[in-house]
Parts: C-alpha cells; sequence; structure tokens
C-alpha cells in the first residue's frame, strides 16, 4: 500500500478544494428555506454554535485520518488500524464511505441538473409574467419528463466525471480555484442588490435578532442536523482530500477557515433570498419549493429580474458542480487503490452514479408509485436514507476510530496543533460532537 503520491499545489488549494466539498445544496437551497420554516435568526444562532461543537471536530478528525494515512480512504484506515494493532475490519469504513457518496451523487446529480433547465429558462425570461401557480405546474412538468431530466442528469454527471478524470493538481485544484472565487464574487453580486430591495432590512432584522422564544427541541434538532451536514462529514470526500493535504498546513487553521467560508455562503444565500421574498411580500417558511417555485416568482417582479434570477441560478449550478466532484473523488480514489487508473475508475464510478440515478430520474414519472421499502420510491430512499442515516453513521464511526482506535502520536503529529490542541480536540470530540451525533443519528432513525 503506498502513499498517495499527489498533493494540493498550495495551501489555499487544499481549503478551496475542502469549500466546495462541503458548499453545495445543503447552503443554497436547504439552508434557506430550513432557517424559514425554522424562525429564523433563532435557528441560525443554533446552527452556527452546532457547526463549531459538532461538525468542525468531526471535520478534522475526518482530514486527520487521511491526512495521517497518505493513500485511499480504505487504505489510509486499514493502514493506521494496522499498526494501532486493531481489528483489519476497520478498513471497510471507507468503502462504506464510498457507497455513501455513490448513492448520494446519483440524487444530487438529478436535482443539480434542474439548476441547469431553470439557468436556461432564467436566461430565456420564460418566469416573466408567470403566477406562482404557473411556475408551479411548470416544474411539476418538468419533473414528468423523462427525457429532460436524463439529458440533465447525463450533461450535469460529464461535466462532474471530466474534471475528475483529470486528477488531483489538473482537474479538481484547477477548477476550485477557478470556480470558488467566482461563487463567492456571484454571492456578493446578489448579497449587493439584495441591500437595494424593501426586503433587505426586515431581512436582516428577521436573519439576526433572535426569538429566544422559538426555541424548541425540534428547531435545535434541526440546527444539529443541518450543522453535520453542511460540512461533508461522514462520506470520506474529506479523508480523500486530507491525504493531499501539504505537509505544513496547520489543519486546524484550515478546517477553521472551512468552516467560516461554509457559514458565509449559507448567509449571503440567506440574505439575498429573504431580501427578495419579504420585497415580495412573501412567506420565507414556504419549504422545498422556496428556490424552483417562489424566486422565480419573486425575482420576476423586481427591476431586473431575469438578469438576477439568471445569475442565481448560475451560482446554484456552480456551488452543486464543485461539491459533486468533491462527492466523486473517494469513490475514484478507492477504485484507484484497488489498482485501476484515474481515468479508467472516474468512467466506472460515472456510468454507476448516471445508472443509479436513472432510477432518481424516472420517480418522478413511471416509478413514481413504486415503493421500494419504508413506502418510499427510489427517489424518496436515496435522497433520505443516505445522508440522514448512512452520513452520521459514518461520521460517528469516524470520529470513533481518530478518537479512540489510531495511534495517538499519528493523529498527534497530523492534527499539528501542539500537545494541548490535541488534547482539547480530543475531548471535544469525544465528549461533545460524538454524543451529539448519536442524537443526529436517533433522529435519523426515527
Amino acid at each position: 500500500m503506498n502513499e498517495t503520491l499527489e498533493r494540493w499545489g498550495t495551501r489555499r488549494a487544499f481549503i478551496l478544494a475542502v469549500t466546495g466539498a462541503a458548499v453545495g445544496l445543503g447552503n443554497i437551497w436547504r439552508f434557506p428555506y430550513i432557517t424559514g420554516e425554522n424562525g429564523g435568526a433563532v435557528f441560525l444562532l443554533l446552527y452556527v454554535a452546532f457547526v463549531l461543537l459538532l461538525g468542525l471536530p468531526m471535520m478534522m478528525a475526518e482530514i486527520l485520518v487521511g491526512r495521517a494515512g497518505r493513500r485511499s480512504p480504505m487504505q489510509s484506515i486499514a493502514h493506521l488500524a494496522s499498526q494501532a494493532g486493531a481489528s483489519r475490519h476497520w478498513r471497510w469504513l471507507g468503502l462504506f464511505g464510498a457507497f455513501t457518496v455513490f448513492c448520494i451523487l446519483s440524487f444530487y446529480s438529478v436535482v443539480s441538473g434542474w439548476s441547469i433547465e431553470f439557468l436556461v429558462a432564467s436566461i430565456n425570461g420564460d418566469f416573466v409574467g408567470r403566477s406562482a401557480a404557473e411556475i408551479g405546474a411548470g416544474f411539476d412538468a418538468f419533473l414528468a419528463d423523462p427525457g429532460r431530466l436524463t439529458f440533465n442528469h447525463t450533461l450535469f454527471l460529464v461535466m462532474t466525471m471530466l474534471v475528475v478524470a483529470a486528477g488531483v493538481t489538473k482537474g479538481l485544484e484547477k477548477l476550485n480555484n477557478l470556480l470558488m472565487p467566482m461563487l463567492y464574487a456571484l454571492l456578493l453580486v446578489l448579497a449587493g442588490y439584495a441591500a437595494t430591495t424593501e426586503g433587505f432590512g426586515p431581512a436582516l432584522s428577521w436573519l439576526f435578532l433572535p426569538d429566544v422564544s422559538a426555541v424548541t427541541p425540534l428547531v435545535m434538532l434541526q440546527a444539529m442536523g443541518h450543522a453535520f451536514f453542511t460540512l461533508a462529514v461522514g462520506a470520506c470526500a474529506l479523508m480523500a482530500y486530507g491525504a493531499y493535504m501539504p505537509d505544513h498546513q496547520s489543519l486546524p487553521r484550515a478546517a477553521a477557515a472551512v468552516a467560516v467560508l461554509d457559514v458565509a455562503v449559507a448567509l449571503l444565500a440567506g440574505i439575498a433570498i429573504f431580501s427578495v421574498v419579504f420585497a415580495q411580500g412573501m412567506d420565507p417558511g414556504e419549504g422545498p419549493g422556496l428556490m424552483f417555485v417562489t424566486l422565480p416568482v419573486a425575482f420576476a417582479e423586481l427591476p431586473g429580474g431575469p438578469l438576477w434570477l439568471s445569475l442565481f441560478f448560475l451560482l446554484l449550478l456552480l456551488a452543486t458542480w464543485t461539491s459533486s466532484i468533491n462527492l466523486a473523488e473517494p469513490m475514484v480514489a478507492t477504485l484507484q487503490g484497488w489498482g485501476l487508473k484515474r481515468g479508467q475508475a472516474s468512467a466506472a464510478v460515472g456510468i454507476a452514479v448516471w445508472g443509479l440515478g436513472m432510477l432518481s430520474v424516472l420517480s418522478f414519472s413511471s416509478l413514481a408509485e413504486t415503493r421500494v421499502l419504508f413506502g418510499m420510491n427510489p427517489f424518496e430512499l436515496v435522497s433520505t436514507i443516505p445522508p440522514e442515516i448512512f452520513l452520521p453513521l459514518g461520521g460517528l464511526l469516524i470520529a470513533i476510530f481518530a478518537a479512540w482506535v489510531m495511534p495517538e502520536q499519528e493523529a498527534l503529529r497530523a492534527l499539528d496543533a501542539g500537545p494541548n490542541g490535541f488534547r482539547f480536540w480530543r475531548a471535544l470530540l469525544r465528549w461533545v460532537s460524538i454524543p451529539l451525533t448519536l442524537v443526529v443519528l436517533g433522529a435519523g432513525l426515527i
């Protein structure tokens, strides 16, 4: 088992790559509507607190294992378990992570394909003068058309796997270095535009002035779950990226930078979205339809609306593209660990993900009434079980491995925070983050 030969070219490249893995649908689609459903500022406050207590230590644990192992996720865990004299069965955790992202990427590619459709429609001005009912009906018709869904799913997946096939420095690093600054520039432009609308003041008040009476166990649970999911923990993607981490980069500083950048995306997206929603007197708690039904109506009624809506869906496409590239990497790294060349591994992953994704495509038409498990159709199954159960389970096992199983000296060296910093991180991971992850996992199982 040889060490991974490739490395990120710069420290900045590693931070942007991990941020690219974390930033995606969760920040721009899920965060706004889940914030809207859970009281605005009070949810935001809890979310940030749980990012610090739960997400950040767990993210550091996953990156640490990859950095210490310097191999594919499966081989890194096997190597470190062998050094510790622990069970060789720990290596299957790497395969479990690859299976988790395989399931997630299959539906993620389908949903991300929706942003392509809406980007083209917004550029063409298709939403101007249409009511929410008309846009909603058009969205339903789009979902029921397997041909259009297949085209967008295929196009998005080809975009993703071509970058992964190009390698770490020529593919992932180069695209992340280009797209992540573009993503933040677009966010700042949209937030600047939001500041000119009548809804800007109400949006800031709603997002940043918490009503503590709105705190409930459910709101806390939702904030906890989102803090876990938003940093891409539990799927071994961060472990794969940790293996490419530069030798002299501070892991805690890099992880903290990623957390700040990730939360910043959610905040800027929330400001832009809710300013437009409040400017039109709409309900911020519209739920999942906020992105694909409410926003097109809201933007269409504002001066220059089609242009700003086009920029918004371009932003969504860039975010999902960088995220999907980073989701694919642990699967490709696993196959490379089994002897396949990167191009072969990328093609195999792309074809397999495309095939599973077609079940999600057909779940809105011919398979809509098909119940696979727990009364869910294929799309509902892969978009529910892997994110809500497999991810926290994988994150929990990775954290247990990092906190109790792998050799302490290897963990200390890989964290690179000094003895006191290491002890603080490990105590936080063992006695705060892991118990909170158990709560998230338990909620997913209920």
